[in-house]
């Protein structure tokens, strides 16, 4: 089972962003998912910026797989979408319908992000035979709602489907046409003055009783709390998942990555934080916001 690191869903420097992934290449991850999935306005890196990146990781033995962006709302991000499809290097993360069509219509095979809404192994069929090799599951779907879809790919001639689960970070919960990140400065999406700048982990938002509820993140909603599901990689594995995906919010990433691969080299219990409050509720088929003790 591969411990993979998702796209970066922040807005951070290209210097901050290639020193990142310098530090992923000597990592325990073994796939890295590279590109921008938030706004089409964070153009610190371009797509050759992203592929130079690509390179070097593969080159240090990583699967390297390109993200497309999640919510299209304009032919200039169509653009950039079928670009990114037509790499001619490496595997696509299809992050909508537009890039799906991109990818089946010139017989590429591809991924899907968990933006993309899979909830049945009818659906992964119909994708399945239209390419799609591995599929990231919905983040609001529960482990028997996976036990259900695993059951049910081999007796639809799907065997072959690799799956991979949101295993640990902020949860990626909506995507808007309003950019919350401008608008807390004041400003409008289209002079944004790239705001997400000024929050390298988003904005968070709490309730008035002073709980955690989300995090803002450009025209992201995330959950206010990180999502923490490693300690369940035993049963993770035992559905036959492919890989486990980490999203980064702060440089500690690397110790999460490192005591899960020592917890499955060793066929234990992954080393936690029990100081660090955390949510694992969509796991359980409990609300998301709920942490279920283990």
């Amino acid at each position: 089972m591969q411990i993979t690191l998702g796209p970066l869903l922040f807005f951070w420097p290209k210097a901050e962003v290639i020193a990142f992934y310098e530090k992923v290449a000597e990592s325990a991850f073994g796939r890295v998912y590279l590109g921008e999935v938030v706004c089409s306005k964070r153009r610190e890196l371009k797509l050759d910026d992203w592929l130079y990146i690509a390179r070097m990781l593969q080159a240090k033995g990583k699967e390297v797989v390109l993200s497309t962006l999640t919510l299209i709302e304009a032919e200039s991000e169509l653009s950039q979408v079928s670009k990114i499809c037509g790499n001619g290097e490496f595997l696509v993360e299809a992050n909508d319908m537009s890039a799906v069509h991109y990818l089946s219509k010139v017989g590429l095979p591809f991924t899907t992000g968990p933006s993309v809404n899979l909830y049945s192994a009818e659906a992964l069929k119909v994708l399945h035979d239209k390419g799609l090799k591995r599929w990231v599951m919905p983040v609001e779907l529960s482990f028997d709602h996976l036990k259900m879809i695993t059951k049910r790919l081999p007796e639809l001639g799907a065997q072959k489907l690799e799956t991979e689960v949101f295993g640990y970070g902020y949860l990626p919960l909506a995507y808007s046409a309003r950019c919350f990140t401008a608008r807390a400065e004041n400003n409008s999406k289209d002079n944004c003055g790239f705001a997400c700048l000024k929050t390298a982990s988003g904005i968070p938002l709490a309730t008035q009783e002073g709980d955690a509820l989300f995090v803002m993140n450009g025209i992201q909603t995330l959950s206010g709390q990180c999502h923490d599901i490693l300690d369940q990689w035993h049963g993770i594995q035992s559905e036959g998942v492919n890989g486990v995906r980490l999203s980064a919010h702060f440089g500690d990433i690397f110790d999460v990555a490192q005591r899960l691969a020592e917890a499955i080299i060793s066929k234990g219990a992954v080393q936690g934080n029990s100081d660090t409050k955390t949510l694992n509720g969509y796991w359980f088929g409990q609300r998301g916001i709920d942490h279920i003790p283990t």
